[in-house]
């Protein structure tokens, strides 16, 4: 018999601020290196390679950085599994009931499982989730070849992937595919 506390995922604290230091420090390690070696500083100019390469690491980084606090001090649930369904945070807030929902399961991406949810076509349909192969911070991703199914990527949260089958699981057996 499942628990009627319903499972609430969140954006991990440690593996998020982790990764805005790291991107900081990468940025403040470049800048004291030209600091310390003038002469291998690029010039600053759209021209030179060099510039444009390291601005758009430094970019990167600060989006990194700020993607990292942001995401640490969001104590809202991303994923919510409960006896009503499956409710979807990362900026969607969308709510499937288990009606809407017709098969979970894990599929690896590399090495991580990630958890797979086919839903009718018509929740997927009407709940515009916005889903793009293209970005790589987010936590949820379309599945290739299915077309209404959501990957959801638990990285940087602070419970897996495996966990949030198994409270899937407990509550419906019935939905999970091998």
């Amino acid at each position: 018999m499942p628990s009627d506390e319903p499972v609430q995922v969140r954006y991990g604290r440690l593996h998020n601020l982790s990764m805005a230091i790291v991107a900081a420090a990468m940025v403040a390690v470049a800048l004291f290196h030209f600091s310390a070696h003038p002469d291998q500083t690029p010039r600053l100019s759209f021209s030179d390679p060099r510039f444009v390469l390291f601005a758009v690491l430094a970019i990167a980084m600060g989006y990194y950085s700020y993607l990292g606090i942001s995401r640490s001090l969001d104590r809202g649930p991303q994923v919510v599994i409960d006896r009503d369904g499956i409710a979807l945070g990362f900026g969607r807030n969308r709510r499937f009931t288990w009606r809407e929902v017709q098969w979970v399961r894990l599929r690896r991406l590399a090495l991580r499982p990630q958890l797979q949810i086919g839903l009718a076509p018509e929740a997927f349909v009407s709940a515009n989730l916005k889903l793009s192969a293209w970005n790589l911070d987010d936590g949820l991703r379309p599945v290739r070849g299915v077309p209404a199914a959501v990957l959801v990527r638990d990285n940087g949260l602070d419970r897996s992937s495996t966990a949030m089958l198994d409270a899937i699981r407990a509550r419906r057996p019935d939905l999970v595919k091998p």
